[in-house]
């Protein structure tokens, strides 16, 4: 990823130089202007949703950190003695990162990664970065060769049918073409602004059916106060 299309690496270094940051907005046809604290990439353990926690406790042997952001749970897993490589598109991620202390930090594509390990980390709605369910095949693909066998994927995201509840409760789907947690998203830090990009947020149904028709099991861990969950996905 380079500088000038990086708005969320910008308002990392920012941050993590200055101890402040501008608006990191974000922008989708679906919802009105809305925008990242940037400060809850910094988070502590502490301060991280009960679903990050559980994430954390439940990773074990060698974990890859897929989006590793401003490195808030690998540095989370550093201290609590485990052993974590953060990787992440996003040059200026990278170098705060590593600034930050992240021992085995790399600038690295999750689709194009090579390796193998006991627990794949995807938090923040990390299997956001699938993007759409068609391209769920080559994401299980890609799980398979990075598990070591015995291996565990966690992941967490949002089931967000709650925007087309309509005034008596009921979910309304009707006229809503393809899979409706299919977004678009685009992001703009101070004069930097991204090219839009596919985002995913799927259902713990959907999921659970779709990991079994590529081999997986699909266990929910944990479920968050507003649609939200954890899952673990294993090799049958």
């Amino acid at each position: 990823m380079i500088a000038d299309k990086d708005p969320m690496g910008h308002a990392i270094a920012d941050f993590h130089a200055t101890g402040k940051a501008a608006r990191l907005r974000v922008f989708s046809p679906m919802f009105d202007e809305d925008e990242i604290p940037v400060t809850t990439l910094f988070r502590s353990i502490d301060d991280m949703p009960v679903i990050e926690q559980e994430a954390l406790k439940a990773a074990r042997g060698s974990i890859l950190d897929v989006g590793g952001g401003a490195g808030c749970h690998s540095l989370a897993l550093q201290a609590m003695g485990k052993a974590v490589t953060a990787i992440d598109i996003s040059p200026l991620a990278v170098a705060t990162m590593r600034e930050l202390g992240v021992r085995d930090v790399r600038e690295q594509d999750f689709f194009t990664f090579n390796g193998q390990y006991d627990t794949i980390l995807m938090l923040m709605n990390g299997i956001g970065i699938v993007g759409s369910i068609s391209r769920l095949p080559a994401f299980f693909m890609q799980a398979d060769a990075l598990l070591a066998p015995g291996g565990q994927l966690l992941c967490d995201s949002s089931d967000i049918c709650y925007i087309y509840e309509d005034e008596d409760g009921f979910i309304d789907l009707t006229g809503v073409e393809g899979y409706y947690g299919e977004l678009t998203y685009q992001m703009q830090y101070r004069g930097v602004k991204g090219d839009p990009f596919p985002w995913l947020f799927i259902d713990p149904e959907t999921l659970r059916e779709q990991a079994a028709q590529h081999g997986f099991n699909c266990e929910i861990l944990a479920r968050g106060e507003h649609y939200d969950y954890l899952a673990r996905l294993t090799r049958h």
